[in-house]
């Protein structure tokens, strides 16, 4: 039955958006139903692994490539996402069972070894919300607090979705006057203690957008809030930058963007930091950790502009106007200038916190000559509703570049090492699948793991891009070289990429930040992480109830054309890292990075009186020796390494990986010590944006001289450390015949 959805969703594909609704969701309900309930099993020793006989070996790294790229089709792909986005499947419901079901069948059909990882962690539920405008004459107005259902679009009527709202908000029912902290950052609080605007006693209105939305939360508590409503302005994602959904692509008056508000000093189940999250697992008491306890809630900007027309309070500074057409005003009444009495806000949201399952799906084709390395590639599975854009159309590529590598394996050409494809659970409200699943094993990582490859929600547009750990980029680079550009087949990806980009040297790779699953491959372990993935396309519809198979097929295309590029990207750059003799990290671009970014520390330090005075010229020089010798190694690395034996080549290998590792802490960063990546890490403000060198980043923030001091130590220590190994690699490369 479950073939049949799938090829009769496919069928779909010239059908109108209104129909193929309606019948895809009828078709894949009938097929649910027919469905066992019972839970996945657990995970026990690995099935045995049905494609190649242990003695096929891989021809070479491009036609492996070329084998698991023919495979990729565009309608496979959007067979696979009409199958997993035909239902809502938020973490620890019946249909996130389903969707995990589902994934497992597809690995186990390709003939993978199947894990499905269960995992008991601590989620939410909202019971209820309300949001209520209570004007100076005593007239109640209530505001919505769900999507309004669209024409042609059958899956934003589902009842189940109606409400928004913020997992681990507080509980409460509160009635105060209204204070609008514009992004609700660090700084635009300190902007408000600034203006002399008190947010004690109030309800803090925010909009959506310069930090992760649990940072607000977390703000406004700090500042004395009650309460905090989180909107979508116009001017972030509305009309000011497009035309809106329906017609067009961008939030319209009601988009909600739902999700989580946990800021705690590690990503994971917020019971279990550093231990796997069992049934049985010792957990802390949830009331001694620092979770949300005013309430929250995400609306629409048609919720807070009854709000904000009522407001009497100074014109907000510059910078804070959003998109709406009004003053935008810092306060509901008229403190400071005269008494004006101004509106009231009525916020009362009811949560449940408790115990849950989810799993991780994880799908192995073991390598026939280092079965033991691992090169990971994955996605998570959950999502706020159907979740065709985040992460369906990301989790996909991870499904059509399995389904690639295991049709090389049927023709006798299997990797060196061995690939990991993982949909992860419960990311959404945490990160919690995959870091409970590298929790589970960090020895076994810390050991064998060559590099993590982050699909979530990649395939948005033609426009390709990624951000990367910098041992990875030249890889990312040359597998760019050989992918033809969706919807421009006359050009390669690194054409249009470096087009793009200025068209002057390899395109930019950004920075590895927070907000995904690489964070505990990365920040925790130091395997070498990125993140692939393509937008450009007009809209966001991002946790919203238009987050669906509708909402995708306007706005981004029903060719699949971008998910078909990013499949053919990830089997490049996976082809390479799990089948060259040596595998493609390479030495020198971490000291080239480090360079760079230690003298955008320094212009930092020097504009800071308390921080003039610390030398980073230690660190300057350290990072120069280590490139030029790095440099050499990467060029012996090009020219030789085919020469080595099996012996030899593990030797150099495990030194390349011991490179990555190199930067691990074992105390952890100060203040988060589940974080052990003293060169990358999410900031402590955003939760987004990426600290590179974050010993130091943190040491500026503070106005720390003595922290900063002892960062460049500690930063000097692992380059030279670095350069004593890259010295153990030239010899070993120097042996071969």
């Amino acid at each position: 039955m479950a073939n049949a959805a799938i090829r009769y969703i496919g069928r779909m594909r010239n059908a109108s958006r209104a129909a193929a609704g309606a019948a895809l969701l009828a078709t894949v309900a009938a097929w649910c139903l027919a469905q066992p309930e019972e839970r996945p099993e657990s995970a026990g020793a690995p099935a045995p692994l049905s494609v190649a006989a242990a003695g096929e070996r891989a021809a070479s790294t491009k036609q492996l490539i070329e084998v698991a790229s023919g495979a990729a089709t565009a309608q496979s792909l959007m067979d696979t996402h009409g199958l997993l986005a035909s239902e809502p499947h938020m973490a620890g419901t019946i249909g996130d069972l389903r969707t995990a079901q589902r994934i497992s069948e597809i690995f186990k059909g390709l003939g993978l070894e199947v894990q499905q990882h269960e995992v008991v962690v601590y989620l939410c539920k909202q019971r209820s919300a309300a949001l209520e405008l209570v004007l100076p004459d005593g007239q109640v107005m209530t505001l919505p607090t769900s999507e309004r259902p669209v024409e042609g679009d059958e899956f934003s009527t589902d009842a189940a979705l109606a409400q928004g709202w913020n997992a681990y908000s507080g509980s409460g029912d509160v009635t105060a006057g209204v204070v609008y902290a514009n992004y609700g950052t660090r700084e635009d609080f300190a902007r408000l203690r600034e203006l002399g605007v008190d947010v004690r006693g109030t309800i803090v209105i925010a909009r959506y957008g310069g930090n992760f939305r649990g940072y607000k939360a977390k703000f406004a508590e700090q500042a004395g809030a009650v309460g905090l409503v989180i909107y979508t302005d116009p001017a972030d994602a509305g009309y000011c930058r497009g035309l809106m959904y329906p017609e067009g692509g961008y939030a319209n008056d009601t988009c909600i963007q739902r999700g989580s508000l946990i800021t705690l000093d590690y990503p994971g189940d917020p019971l279990t930091p550093g231990v796997e999250a069992t049934a049985h697992a010792p957990r802390l008491d949830p009331d001694e950790i620092n979770l949300p306890r005013i309430p929250v809630l995400p609306v629409g900007w048609g919720a807070v502009q009854p709000i904000m027309e009522a407001m009497k309070g100074a014109p907000v500074p510059e910078g804070w106007q959003g998109g709406m057409p009004m003053t935008y005003r810092l306060r509901g009444d008229g403190s400071g200038t005269k008494e004006i009495a101004g509106p009231r806000v009525r916020l009362a949201v009811d949560q449940e916190r408790s115990l849950a399952k989810t799993f991780n799906v994880i799908g192995t084709l073991r390598g026939w000559e280092e079965p033991d390395s691992l090169v990971l590639v994955g996605a998570h599975h959950d999502a706020w509703g159907y979740g065709a854009c985040d992460p369906l159309c990301g989790t996909i590529t991870v499904l059509e570049a399995a389904k690639g590598f295991a049709r090389a394996a049927e023709q006798g050409m299997r990797p060196r090492r061995s690939i990991v494809f993982a949909a992860w659970g419960a990311e959404e409200f945490g990160i919690i699948g995959s870091t409970e699943w590298v929790e589970s094993r960090r020895e076994e990582l810390l050991r064998s793991a060559v590099a993590y490859i982050n699909l979530d929600m990649a395939s948005m547009g033609t426009q390709f891009g990624a951000s990367a750990w910098p041992s990875l980029r030249p890889a990312i680079v040359e597998a760019a070289r050989g992918v033809p550009q969706a919807r421009d087949g006359g050009k390669t990806v690194l054409e249009e990429w470096t087009a793009r980009a200025g068209g002057a040297g390899s395109p930019g790779i950004g920075d590895v930040g927070g907000g995904s699953d690489h964070v505990a491959f990365l920040c925790s372990v130091g395997v070498a992480s990125a993140g692939l993935g393509s937008g450009g396309s007009q809209g966001t519809s991002y946790h919203s109830v238009y987050d669906n198979l509708a909402w995708y097929w306007k706005v981004v295309g029903v060719d699949y054309e971008p998910a078909l590029m990013v499949t053919r990207m990830t089997n490049a750059l996976v082809g390479s890292l799990a089948n060259e003799p040596i595998v493609p990290l390479r030495c020198a671009p971490i000291g080239e990075d480090c360079l760079m970014k230690v003298e955008d520390h320094a212009k930092a330090m020097r504009a800071t009186k308390v921080l003039e005075g610390v030398d980073v010229t230690p660190v300057v020089s350290a990072a120069k020796a280590y490139v030029e010798a790095a440099r050499e190694v990467d060029r012996l690395l090009e020219s030789g390494a085919e020469k080595l034996s099996a012996e030899q080549r593990r030797g150099v290998n495990a030194e390349l990986l011991a490179m990555d590792r190199a930067w691990l802490s074992a105390d952890g960063l100060p203040g988060r010590p589940w974080y052990k990546n003293t060169y990358a890490s999410p900031d402590e403000d955003s939760g987004y944006a990426a600290w590179v060198m974050p010993l130091l980043a943190k040491g500026i923030r503070d106005e720390d001289a003595v922290a900063c001091a002892e960062a460049v130590k500690a930063y000097v220590g692992v380059l030279d450390g670095m350069r004593a190994r890259l010295e153990r690699v030239r010899s070993m490369l120097s042996k071969a015949p």
